[in-house]
């Protein structure tokens, strides 16, 4: 055997009993990635000061004759709307703070990554949707006890709408992160572009027929409404939700899989 084929030989050894990160670890990894930063434990008590006045003045103003749905609306708004900043940080974090090489060192199947981070998106976003009824519930049950309200503890179309746009927006924070690979950047268009389409809606109102096909916000509102929807209704949601969420994940796929992976 020539030195050239022991040495191949003791490699085989060495590295033969070696298995491929199991997908359950990975994501555990990404998860604990998402929620540990000093960033996001700041995002979440910025969730929870905007929750807690919501609920306080929806028990508070008026006869306090609030439903625990509508109470279920008031504590799922603040966290559908800011939530995906901790898919978007915990996603650009690759770049931004130099995780990058680690990462895709430690697991260069990059395809691998991006699915874990988006079970974790995913998941933090139905998990906190979950905390978000029971907050929901512990303030209803208040204005029961104390405000002598009417006991109302149906969930409907409503919570279901808001759950479904929650898991939305969080596939979409993991997109925007992956598409333009920057903080700053992700963040800005998540938070700015809705707005400025949802202005050119309100004013440009030749085209409103249009703009449940191409703005994501003005197609879920029949959704967040509680109202049914019929098949018009969800074939424009799911069409906006490819322009805004599939097409930006599309990028960012091929950005990661077929691009360099460097620091910033």
């Amino acid at each position: 055997m020539t030195a050239v084929q022991q040495a191949a030989a003791s490699t085989r050894t060495r590295h033969g009993d070696l298995k491929p990160v199991p997908f359950s670890r990975l994501t555990l990894f990404e998860w604990r990635k998402q929620l540990d930063t000093r960033a996001v434990r700041w995002l979440f008590v910025v969730i929870a000061v905007l929750t807690a006045g919501v609920v306080t003045v929806m028990a508070v103003v008026g006869d306090g004759d609030v439903g625990l749905e509508t109470f279920v609306s008031g504590t799922s708004t603040p966290l559908a709307m800011l939530l995906p900043i901790v898919a978007i940080l915990a996603t650009t974090a690759e770049w931004s703070q130099r995780t990058g090489l680690t990462t895709f060192t430690l697991e260069p199947r990059r395809l691998r990554v991006v699915w874990a981070k988006l079970v974790t998106a995913v998941g933090s976003g139905l998990g906190f949707f979950v905390v978000a009824v029971g907050i929901a519930a512990l303030a209803h049950l208040a204005v029961i006890g104390l405000r002598d309200a009417d006991a109302d503890w149906g969930l409907g179309a409503l919570t279901a709408g808001m759950a479904l746009m929650t898991v939305i927006y969080m596939v979409q924070g993991v997109a925007f992160g992956l598409a333009l690979m920057s903080t700053p950047g992700a963040i800005v268009v998540y938070l700015v572009v809705p707005t400025i389409m949802g202005a050119v809606a309100g004013l440009v109102t030749a085209w409103a027929e249009v703009w449940p096909w191409v703005d994501l916000s003005t197609a879920s509102i029949p959704l967040l409404a509680g109202g049914d929807m019929g098949g018009e209704q969800w074939a424009q949601l799911l069409v906006a939700a490819l322009i805004w969420v599939g097409l930006p994940l599309l990028v960012g796929i091929l950005r990661v899989q077929r691009g360099e992976i460097k620091t910033a």
